[in-house]
């Protein structure tokens, strides 16, 4: 390994990430996204209709 490899400085900007503990600390989101945009409600539903759909799916094959 070369010199300039070893003295490259980390890609990490440590200024973004102290903003970014900050926010967190105080209940806030910094440009993320979290699970209060997700309708609970409408998830629930896909999941039973996929849960519907692999139940026949599997009743279908085994009626062959």
């Amino acid at each position: 390994m070369n010199n300039n490899q070893q003295n490259q400085a980390s890609k990490t900007n440590a200024q973004q990430v102290r903003q970014q503990n900050a926010a967190s600390a105080q209940g806030q989101s910094y440009n993320t996204e979290f699970a209060s945009e997700t309708d609970a409600q409408e998830v629930r539903q896909q999941n039973q209709q996929s849960a519907q759909r692999k139940q026949q799916a599997s009743s279908n094959q085994q009626g062959q």
